[in-house]
């Protein structure tokens, strides 16, 4: 009986991890849960070699094991390397040469590995997809790379049109989870790619319990993680992080220096920047910056860290009441106690009892430079305890996406030292330290 009768769908996670050992335990924990197939994951394999892969066949000797190898070039050498080592599906990339592909199925034959073609930047999906069923490939991989994913593309209709334009098994990879799962078999697909909503969850087993479940009954179970989010929805995606969450996310560029919450806890905040430069104690252009906010904005005061207020009670209040949500100000603020008391969320550098005069010097939307940071009129500013970052408009959306990244994986990394371990040894630091 042929796989496709028998045992589809198929759920399989994508171990996309670097260490082999913490890839095993959610290996172990996964298949638990319900994973049919195993991927030693391109990162896996690039940090751990060939290692990983007989490692995973030797744990876990009753399952498919498959080595996403992203070929490109000499595809006979890389499967033999794979299956040799205990992989029973080898991934290529559709965009390699055609002998690539034709000498990769030639070996997957030799030594009985089915090889898998990922479709990854692909034009054309459904005409290449046609094109390797003919050269006698055993399944297709309809693929949304992570990076593509912080844009929150999902492909969607793309699946269906592939799904009907090939009569082997199509596979799906990409941000897919328990919400998203039951549309991509509806849409077609037959094996169900999984790598973060099964790898960064704290309990893997109950991962793939769920979208196992939702595999079987066709019907969404919910989940508030392991999503991308909309330009529409990027605030709602940074009220979910940490700004220290952002700063792993964006390479750790963009905090800003002795910055610091008024309020104690601080209020989280995320929003558009107006911003504002004026002359140390000269609040005219800070308070007139309010009429020209829009809702949800935040106002971000460059007054060269000065030590005279250009900030106080009265001027949050009319925050309050036009929807403005907070001020950042590279320079001085006063009424501290009325602020707190009016949950007015505001960090400053300095904290003064005396306002200067209201001049109007300066000017509102314009570049300045706040906390050694170089702030534009409409970039994120995202604010909690730990200070205030500030992301780049044009990378907002990606910015959010790969913050939540950083979220959910630390959410399995506190998993595992709660089991017993540590920081330093999760993350096996001493084999990754520079050689002296």
């Amino acid at each position: 009986m042929s796989l496709r009768c028998k045992d589809m769908p198929i759920l399989q996670v994508a171990l996309d991890l670097t260490l082999l050992k913490r890839a095993l335990q959610i290996a172990k924990e996964a298949v638990a849960g319900g994973v049919d197939w195993l991927e030693a994951g391109t990162p896996l394999i690039k940090s751990e070699g060939m290692d990983a892969v007989r490692q995973l066949r030797k744990a876990f000797s009753g399952h498919e094991i498959v080595a996403d190898m992203k070929t490109m070039d000499v595809g006979a050498a890389e499967v033999e390397m794979a299956a040799r080592a205990g992989a029973t599906i080898v991934c290529i990339m559709a965009v390699s040469d055609d002998e690539t592909i034709k000498d990769a199925i030639r070996c997957g034959r030799k030594y009985g590995a089915k090889i898998m073609v990922d479709l990854m930047s692909v034009e054309d999906k459904p005409g290449r997809a046609r094109e390797l069923e003919d050269m006698g490939v055993d399944y297709i991989c309809h693929h949304i790379g992570i990076d593509e994913q912080m844009k929150a593309i999902t492909g969607e209709q793309e699946l269906r049109e592939l799904c009907g334009a090939v009569s082997i098994p199509v596979a799906v990879a990409g941000g897919l989870n328990s919400e998203t799962a039951a549309q991509a078999i509806k849409a077609g697909a037959e094996i169900i790619i999984v790598g973060g909503a099964i790898i960064k969850a704290a309990k893997p087993a109950e991962a793939a319990k769920a979208i196992k479940k939702a595999m079987r009954t066709g019907k969404k179970v919910k989940s508030d993680l392991y999503k991308k989010y909309k330009p529409g929805e990027i605030r709602q995606a940074f009220m979910k992080v940490s700004t220290p969450n952002i700063m792993d996310a964006v390479h750790r560029k963009g905090a800003m220096i002795g910055i610091m919450p008024v309020n104690r806890p601080a209020i989280k905040i995320a929003g558009p920047a107006v911003t504002v430069r004026t002359a140390d104690g000269d609040w005219a252009k800070a308070v007139e910056a309010i009429d020209k906010a829009k809702k949800g904005d935040v106002l971000v005061i460059d007054s060269g860290g000065g030590h005279i207020a250009v900030w106080g009670e009265l001027a949050s209040w009319s925050c309050i009441k036009m929807g403005v949500q907070a001020v950042v100000i590279d320079g001085a603020i006063r009424d501290v106690e009325d602020i707190r008391a009016i949950k007015f969320p505001a960090w400053s550098r300095n904290i003064s009892p005396h306002a200067g005069e209201p001049k109007g010097f300066g000017e509102i939307g314009v570049e300045i430079t706040v906390g050694g940071q170089i702030v534009h009129d409409g970039d994120w500013i995202v604010g909690d305890q730990s200070g205030i970052v500030v992301i780049p408009k044009e990378r907002a959306q990606e910015a959010a996406n790969r913050s939540l990244d950083v979220y959910e994986r630390e959410n399995r990394i506190r998993e595992e030292i709660k089991r017993g371990s540590t920081l330093s040894k999760v993350l096996e630091l001493e084999k990754w330290e520079k050689v002296q």
